[in-house]
């Protein structure tokens, strides 16, 4: 792993708030010339810093106008279920992050469908037909108070 310097935080910073910014401007926002800047960029490549780039959709605007984020209880907590069901929630597409716990539950989803109807087919024919799982709640959101895909970097 590479020590991040300040400029360093400053091309990362820069680039999680707008990751196609042309290497020229990205140069001059952070004080360097364009060349010494562009060799940065491919070193937090390749050092796996930057892990790849991505297009930030609105999700209402495709469709994707219901987030539920589903607590998940396991019939066992052993390694073969777990690694299970893990497998089998990483395939479903409306599933935007499904995160192992300590605490309450054994697994939290979060969960993107177009509204109640079909995320409630979702939970049916998909979510707890996995093998392994004995309950899960569902927690509806009434507002988004905030949502960033950008680490800080502090």
């Amino acid at each position: 792993m590479i020590k991040l310097d300040k400029i360093d935080r400053a091309i990362l910073a820069e680039l999680q708030k707008d990751g196609r910014l042309p290497n020229n401007l990205l140069a001059e926002k952070v004080g360097l010339s364009p060349s010494p800047c562009l060799r940065r960029v491919k070193a937090l490549e390749d050092a796996g810093i930057i892990d790849h780039y991505v297009a930030v959709l609105n999700p209402q605007a495709v469709g994707m106008k219901l987030t539920v984020f589903v607590r998940v209880w396991l019939n066992s907590q052993d390694a073969d279920t777990t690694d299970h069901f893990s497998r089998e929630a990483s395939l479903l597409p409306e599933v935007m992050e499904c995160h192992l716990m300590v605490g309450d539950c054994d697994f939290l989803l979060r969960v993107m469908t177009t509204d109640l109807a079909a995320y409630r087919q979702f939970q049916t024919q998909h979510l707890t037909r996995i093998k392994g799982v004995k309950s899960v709640k569902t927690e509806l959101p009434m507002q988004t108070i905030k949502q960033t895909t950008e680490i800080p970097l502090s």
